[in-house]
């Protein structure tokens, strides 16, 4: 009976210490932040971002990362699934606050993944993944047919189901979708803070504060969920100081998406944007704070990234070959008379099949694997979050989840490639691309997202070589018939 007591003991000792030596993953995601708004991308960026630079400069600043898609619903599922959202009913879009689950209830996610290994896992920000709301009569809200729904004939006090606590996380604090959209109130894991019963108007009376026809909560204010956001997430860091078990912090956060609500104007040379920037940096300095703090920075992965290009962002087609002179709007006129590019020299915004849709800043910070102060030009998709994950924990992944994913472990650690060599990007309007090399083959015409004109009608596609051409103005599909037919069939494998 000793000896057998003896050998539980030790078993039990060597997991625990297994556990301790797992690291602590803190993945915070952006929402509309371009390419070149942090200053590590774009020396000339009229932003501070010192809390993104400073992550650069201890870790590894990737140059050539994407995210699976060019706006916010589909970038989330693929980041938290390995898969890219087209494979799902969801081919075009995005949801509202209000709509069913995306992440099939069988489906593996990251989170799922790390618990399996022991960790405590936990969200906060803005979810956008869906969940079961329900009406007044007690029936599942549908998917939503044509624009955002105000939410006033929900049932505000039936428990959440389908949410972030149904897909892996431990705990859950944030808002349901886009800053932009109903409700306009926080939900604390499968419940709403406070009920919202006050109706909000739509509002586009500006560039900037737009709101979508809604109910909000007393007190709800949209310049307070950044801070509030910040806060809930030191509140977990502090927490955590002490425990045994790693911990999961998965915080995507709602801004500079729509509406720009800095709480300290002129903190930039960027105007409200750049400010909004500014304090979305903060957020992710209070992060850093809260781990140097507590002792856990030396043993903690922290990646930083954006769910899609920049919306600021104004780039004249009329170099470009399918183009035409780009309309003047009141965004364009903002961008230029500050002088600052959201999206640097990147063709495009967000929503749109070019780079500027969907290449986004990618660092990841980790002592002792990865080498401070380097830079990689791998190409990375933000679905390879899940393998990169599945393999620092050493656990397998789960039916079709992973199945659009690379493990970036080997490039952190300077030991090899991922294995990725093409990449499928994804616009708005449901335009696909594909990327090998070089060499981006785009199957339609037009913008495919918000850029004029967005589709054009009839034969033939994109062709562009990125190596030369990196703000894609030439466009060479008639001339390359050979890469084309190349590519076609790519896509055409990758998409069956």
């Amino acid at each position: 009976m000793r000896r057998w007591y003896a050998t539980l003991l030790l078993l039990s000792l060597s997991a625990a210490g297994a556990r301790a030596q797992l690291p602590n993953i803190v993945v915070v995601l952006a929402d509309d932040m371009g390419w070149g708004d942090p200053q590590s991308y774009q020396p000339a960026s009229k932003i501070p971002t010192p809390n993104i630079d400073r992550l650069a400069r201890e870790g590894m600043r990737f140059t050539d990362a994407h995210s699976p898609s060019a706006v916010c619903t589909p970038t989330r599922y693929g980041l938290l699934t390995g898969r890219y959202s087209w494979r799902t009913s969801l081919t075009s879009g995005v949801l509202d606050g209000f709509g069913p689950p995306l992440i099939d209830p069988q489906q593996d996610t990251v989170a799922l993944l790390l618990t399996r290994s022991g960790y405590r896992t936990a969200a906060v920000g803005k979810w956008h993944l869906g969940m079961h709301w329900l009406d007044k009569r007690g029936d599942p809200m549908p998917r939503r047919t044509g624009g955002f729904r105000p939410g006033d004939d929900v049932d505000y006090t039936a428990e959440l189901r389908g949410g972030p606590l149904d897909v892996g996380f431990d705990t859950f604090f944030g808002i349901s979708a886009s800053l932009d959209m109903s409700p306009y109130c926080f939900l604390r894991n499968r419940s709403v803070e406070m009920i919202p019963d006050i109706p909000v108007p739509a509002s586009r009376a500006d560039i900037f504060s737009g709101l979508a026809a809604g109910v909000r909560s007393r007190g709800f204010r949209v310049e307070d969920v950044l801070p509030r956001l910040a806060e809930e997430a030191e509140l977990l860091i502090d927490q955590q100081a002490g425990r045994d078990e790693p911990f999961f912090l998965y915080m995507p956060l709602a801004s500079p998406h729509l509406p720009v609500a800095p709480v300290l104007p002129g903190s930039s040379r960027a105007g409200l944007y750049g400010d909004f920037v500014f304090e979305t940096d903060r957020a992710l300095g209070r992060v850093l704070e809260a781990l140097d703090r507590n002792g856990l920075s030396a043993n903690t992965l922290v990646l930083f990234t954006s769910d899609n290009g920049g919306l600021w962002h104004w780039w004249d087609f009329r170099a470009a070959d399918d183009g035409g002179a780009a309309p003047r709007t009141a965004r364009g006129d903002y961008v230029r008379g500050y002088g600052h590019q959201s999206n640097a020299t990147l063709r495009g915004t967000k929503a749109d099949i070019f780079e500027g849709g969907h290449r986004v800043p990618f660092v990841v910070r980790w002592p002792g694997e990865a080498a401070a102060g380097t830079t990689s030009d791998a190409l990375v998709v933000l679905t390879d979050l899940y393998a990169t994950v599945a393999e620092i924990v050493g656990t397998e992944a789960q039916g079709t989840s992973g199945q659009d994913s690379h493990s970036l472990v080997p490039v952190l650690q300077g030991r090899g490639s991922s294995g990725r060599t093409s990449a499928v990007h994804h616009s708005a309007r449901g335009m696909f691309a594909i990327r090998q090399g070089d060499w981006k083959l785009v199957a339609g015409r037009g913008s495919g997202g918000f850029t004029v004109p967005r589709e054009i009608d009839g034969p033939g596609g994109q062709l562009y070589d990125l190596g030369a051409d990196p703000q894609e103005t030439k466009n060479l599909y008639d001339t390359r018939p050979k890469v084309v037919a190349e590519l076609e069939e790519l896509l055409r494998a990758v998409r069956q």
